[in-house]
């Protein structure tokens, strides 16, 4: 392929056609369907040129940022996945992003997610009007890597990704300037998502020289050819297993999953309850959706897709013919006998089949990580004074929780896809669910530093009697976090340990560590329901403390409205929730396709 081929074929892929405008592209093309983010962009552009204009300060922030991330919205048009009307499973931008409903679920939820958290933040009055521009733009950048990371097709955009998430995130955790234990939080989160960092891209520089290529679909062909031979050379299966484990290192930061889980309680101490919103539900939500990608990437292969400009499924192997040289082994090139490099070529049912121990090792993995996790977190809460870093802990337990879902979905993925498509709708319920469970608590506890100066759990002791409706309100988010029905978060539990149940009847004997996580999951439901329980009793039974006059918080109020509008679907949600079902069987319909 010659330079002015390459060019055209660039083109087409952006435009869609090669006789389309940049101001008319084609339906089909990366840049349509890249719309959401481009709406992203394009507000973060509008928020940093609005300061250079006089008279621009008297344009809030805050309503840019409302106006940009509700264009976004409609332009996801998460209803699509109802009606049935999204487009063929695509890559874009010469297959290192890919579009598909899975996609369009995640990258809906956070950009939702940024429209409310851009509500929360005006009237919590984190920040100010003279940084707000400041802070938005880090929120709405960081959300953008976030899209990305939902979206990653390939190792490199994987590692860009999770960079462009973080940075934002690690002056985010610092916002309040002049305070020493914010400072301390950022510095904290910066070194360790550097070192983070650094481990996961020696991880990728390992797995991509060994398999020859980064694009996750063609490295789950090349591993396919390869492991055979591999198996017999235990030196470069080490090499395989090494990388896929450095990977893990930066997939588990970004989850703070148990033991990369250091830096969540202090930053979520240190900065504020807004920031702590922000990591503990848009940062999961994505790095669960990375995790998924790069699992079933690694174990699974599509057997074909879309591109822009091309009406018809491409082939992986068409793909690997064009852009991908073979791998040669060294005893072929020792006996002189190369052959003219092609790429090579395996039946997508042998794929499938020869992959079986590489998803049967990441999912075990992740249950490992997922158990370890989940109860570390749950244990470590009991002794928490401070209702953040309790939070921050309840944090770690739900991404063990959420983890679970995930090695389900890897362990049946190649065997039973109906299965495996269930446990990733379940993944998108509970994800759905804990957005709003969260960000309802930390409002909460945004509200009352506001109200009482004070983030401390004896603080809020006799607060039932000053703010009965906020009590009520902190309490069935507090409950719906353990997982009691009839509240929302029994259905997103619900939802992961069915998806459990399932995979262990269906793998029988060799699903034996599925059992194992389904229990351990459900004796931590139990542990859990006591430090979520204490701050209840806190509110409601203990006297208020008597060297202090308690601040009275309105409940009839703006904040208290919004205090509602995030627990409604709490409450309300086990009354109808077949939608949400529908949604996310949507979701995972074109994830296993």
């Amino acid at each position: 392929m010659n330079l002015h081929d390459l060019i055209n074929e660039l083109i087409v892929d952006t435009k869609g056609q090669a006789s389309a405008s940049f101001l008319e592209i084609a339906a089909n093309s990366s840049l349509a369907a890249f719309a959401p983010e481009l709406v992203i962009c394009a507000t973060i552009l509008v928020l940093l040129l609005v300061r250079l204009f006089q008279g621009g300060e008297r344009v809030h922030a805050f309503y840019v940022t409302l106006a940009g991330t509700a264009l976004a919205l409609c332009v996801a048009a998460p209803w699509q996945l109802l009606q049935g009307t999204n487009a063929p499973r695509m890559e874009i931008f010469t297959g290192m992003l890919v579009v598909d409903s899975f996609s369009i679920y995640i990258r809906s939820l956070l950009i939702t997610f940024a429209l409310l958290f851009s509500v929360f933040t005006w009237l919590s009055g984190i920040p100010d009007r003279e940084d707000s521009v400041d802070v938005f733009t880090l929120v709405l950048g960081s959300t953008l890597g976030m899209c990305l990371m939902a979206s990653a097709n390939h190792l490199l955009m994987v590692f860009l990704a999770v960079e462009m998430t973080s940075v934002p995130s690690y002056v985010l955790a610092g916002l309040l300037k002049g305070r020493r234990v914010g400072s301390e939080a950022a510095l904290k989160y910066a070194v360790y998502g550097a070192g983070a960092a650094g481990v996961m891209l020696y991880g990728i520089s390992l797995l991509a020289g060994l398999l020859n290529t980064a694009h996750l679909p063609t490295m789950a062909q090349q591993l396919a050819v390869q492991y055979p031979r591999l198996a017999s050379h235990p030196a470069e299966l080490m090499v395989l297993v090494l990388g896929g484990l450095l990977l893990s290192v930066g997939l588990a930061f970004k989850l703070s999953a148990v033991p990369f889980h250091f830096w969540a309680p202090d930053v979520f101490e240190g900065a504020p309850a807004e920031v702590g919103a922000f990591l503990s539900i848009a940062s999961k939500a994505a790095a669960l959706a990375l995790l998924v990608r790069v699992s079933l990437g690694l174990g699974l292969p599509h057997e074909d897709f879309a591109r822009p400009g091309q009406p018809a499924k491409v082939t992986m192997q068409r793909s690997l013919e064009t852009q991908f040289v073979a791998y040669e082994s060294p005893a072929a090139h020792d006996s002189k006998e190369a052959k003219p490099a092609s790429a090579p070529k395996a039946e997508p049912a042998s794929v499938v089949a020869t992959l079986q121990p590489v998803r049967s090792f990441i999912a075990r993995l992740i249950a490992v990580l997922a158990i370890i996790t989940c109860t570390f977190g749950n244990l470590a809460a009991y002794g928490q004074t401070n209702i953040k870093r309790l939070l921050a802990y309840s944090t770690i337990a739900h991404a063990g929780y959420m983890m679970m879902a995930v090695a389900a979905l890897v362990a049946v993925a190649g065997s039973h896809p109906e299965i495996a498509a269930k446990a990733a709708a379940g993944l998108a319920i509970y994800i759905a669910v804990y957005m709003f469970m969260n960000l309802g608590a930390f409002a909460v506890v945004a509200f009352l530093r506001n109200a009482i100066r004070s983030e401390e759990i004896a603080d809020y002791a006799g607060l039932i009697r000053r703010s009965p409706i906020t009590v009520v309100c902190f309490t069935m988010i507090l409950f719906s976090l353990v997982g009691i029905p009839p509240l929302a978060g029994f259905i997103g539990k619900f939802a992961i340990f069915a998806s459990l149940a399932e995979a262990w009847k269906a793998l029988g004997a060799d699903g034996g560590f599925l059992l194992t996580t389904l229990v351990i999951g459900g004796l931590n439901t139990a542990v859990c329901l006591f430090y979520y329980l204490n701050v209840v009793k806190v509110m409601t039974i203990d006297s208020e403390p008597a060297e202090r006059t308690p601040a009275e918080f309105g409940d009839v109020s703006l904040q208290g409205a919004f205090l509602w509008l995030v627990t409604l679907p709490t409450a309300l949600l086990i009354v109808s929730w077949s939608w949400l079902s529908e949604l996310a069987l949507a979701a995972a319909r074109q994830l296993l396709s």
